[in-house]
């Protein structure tokens, strides 16, 4: 029958947020795992998938096989679904072996090296070493490039650099970015490193042990490719009081023309993989595509800072309930409490009753647990792929916030349904649904002519109250982030009854919006003298009281049929 739920009055105390903001921000989604390409344990924002394909890439080949990360999958499937932006951080093995990224001494006639250029993507993939073949590099591919003078004037002590596809040739170039008119002289406006930027994002940890970003470099990288790691000689006050080049003094010191005898490639950033690399249904709690737990938490630490990195959905697709790393993204989502982390129930092949014991094991309305695994038909292999469930769920709460909201349910056939889902890895029966929703575990049920539909919202949290649901937790995410926001444009403002009014002009209009869009049953919003008394003013503390009704959902839909004989009178 139906369930009974016992749901506290809900209280929440706003903490103050450092960071200063203008206006009402937006949120994301931050997905955290491996990719192709890209800058390793820095959070980078995308607001498409081909931006995404651009900076991160997709497949890659492993052996005699190519293959897809389950990040760029479900980046896919964000975006495909209505996502507008993405918070990626790329996933590696180890902090410690990002410190080299592949470099190329772009050199003079004499072979000496006239600047360096560095890749901003790091890894095995950016080194194209190589030897030439009728003007093309031997491992030169579409996910590395290579590098080209083009044009150097004597006269007036500038050269054109340009950034070629790693896998053209010289018959047939395929330049991807062309910088002209450039100078060694660091004093001129076309300086190269000027022109082209020179900031390395490099992770670093404090003495605290707290992990961060430190930007190294003075000046922003406008090259979407490579940046200038050093110029050995800068040519300062190359251009004498005629306006003339000294090329008597630093004509040695320009670039020549072409690439090199290297043709242009790049060498550095090889890194052993640790571990074998299992993807796919092979994928375990120890082995997330080739990355162990220690990889993840590297990457995942860094997004505990809510005033850096703004987020309301932390994924890592690979991640399931049954490896350590799922404890670290939990506890991120808690202790950040902005962001909602679904996560698969187990491995590949995983029982219904083994999913229901890994989930009692969790305890958190910041979570949700999905079941079983699902397989879709990836594009870029040309081949259908198994998928953790919660590699589609981006893509679920995306088309559920754009068609509903975030205090929506993002399940049944209106805002649940996974159409470039081909199957899951079992069809569920109402047992088998039955067993997991009372585990908290959310089944990704099969209809016919439905297709796969995520049929569940319980958050992992124990507890029957309000917040055992997903809608109202995504909910109190979202009231939290904006009135966290209105409040924060009022810190170090005079504490009088205009403050207080200004905040109520801004929240009460927009909890009467929630109610109107079906988020809340009813509030009450209290910033007056009652709880702002003397004592209170006198310890520099604003304080407000917001009570809020969430709305239900109608999880169980009971219809009683009463067949009556001939004559009989309805009742009224």
């Amino acid at each position: 029958m139906a369930e009974k739920i016992i749901s506290p009055g809900v209280f929440q105390n706003e903490s103050d947020k450092s960071l200063v903001q203008r206006g009402i921000q937006g949120t994301s989604t931050a997905i955290v795992g491996p990719t192709v390409l890209g800058r390793p344990f820095v959070p980078t924002t995308v607001t498409s998938y081909s931006e995404f394909q651009s900076k991160f890439g997709t497949t890659f080949k492993s052996g005699s096989y190519y293959y897809e990360y389950l990040t760029s999958i479900a980046a896919r499937e964000y975006f495909q679904n209505g996502g507008q932006t993405l918070l990626v951080t790329r996933v590696v093995s180890g902090s410690g072996n990002v410190a080299t990224y592949a470099s190329a001494n772009v050199t003079t006639t004499n072979a000496s090296a006239s600047f360096t250029l560095e890749t901003l993507a790091w890894g095995s993939q950016m080194n194209n070493t190589s030897s030439l073949s009728g003007g093309a590099l031997a491992s030169g591919s579409t996910n590395n490039v290579r590098w080209e003078i083009t044009n150097v004037n004597t006269g007036s002590g500038t050269f054109n650099l340009a950034i070629r596809a790693g896998n053209d040739n010289d018959a047939q170039k395929n330049y991807i970015e062309t910088w002209p008119n450039l100078s060694l002289d660091p004093n001129l406006p076309n300086f190269v490193t000027r022109v082209i930027g020179d900031n390395k994002p490099v992770y670093s940890v404090d003495t605290d042990g707290n992990p961060y970003i430190n930007i190294t470099g003075s000046y922003v990288n406008a090259s979407q490719y490579v940046r200038v790691s050093s110029v050995p000689s800068p040519q300062v006050d190359s251009i004498d009081n005629n306006g003339f080049y000294k090329s008597g003094s630093y004509l040695a010191g320009l670039p020549a023309l072409g690439s090199g005898s290297f043709g242009g490639s790049f060498t550095g950033g090889v890194v052993a993989t640790n571990i074998e690399q299992k993807m796919n249904e092979t994928i375990t709690a120890a082995n997330m595509e080739g990355f162990a737990v220690s990889d993840y938490n590297i990457a995942l630490n860094l997004l505990a800072n809510n005033d850096e990195y703004k987020f309301n959905v932390l994924l890592a697709p690979a991640v399931s309930l049954d490896s350590a790393a799922s404890t670290t993204i939990i506890s991120i989502a808690e202790a950040r409490g902005d962001a909602f982390a679904p996560i698969s129930a187990g491995a590949y092949g995983t029982s219904v009753v083994t999913a229901t014991q890994t989930a009692a094991g969790q305890s958190s309305n910041y979570s949700a647990a999905y079941y079983p695994w699902i397989q879709l038909y990836n594009s870029n292999l040309g081949k259908n792929v198994w998928a953790t469930s919660t590699t589609v769920m981006g893509g679920v709460l995306a088309f559920n916030d754009q068609v509903g909201a975030e205090w929506f349910a993002p399940a049944g056939l209106n805002r649940g349904g996974v159409p470039s889902v081909l199957r899951a890895e079992r069809k569920l029966s109402q047992s088998d649904r039955d067993t997991l929703y009372a585990a908290n575990v959310n089944p990704l049920a099969t209809f016919p002519g439905e297709g796969v539909v995520v049929f569940g919202q319980k958050t992992l949290q124990r507890r029957a109250t309000s917040l055992d649901r997903v809608n109202v937790r995504r909910l109190l995410i979202a009231l939290k982030d904006f009135i966290g926001q209105v409040g924060n444009n009022l810190v170090f403002e005079q504490n009088t009854n205009a403050t207080r009014n200004r905040f109520l002009a801004q929240v009460n209009p927009y909890m009467e919006s929630v109610v109107q869009r079906q988020g809340l049953y009813a509030y009450k919003v209290v910033m007056d003298d009652t709880n702002n008394t003397a004592d209170v003013i006198d310890r520099n503390q604003l304080v407000g009281q917001i009570y809020i009704q969430p709305t239900k959902t109608a999880e169980f839909i009971i219809l009683n049929f009463n067949v009556l004989p001939t004559g009989a009178t309805f009742p009224a």
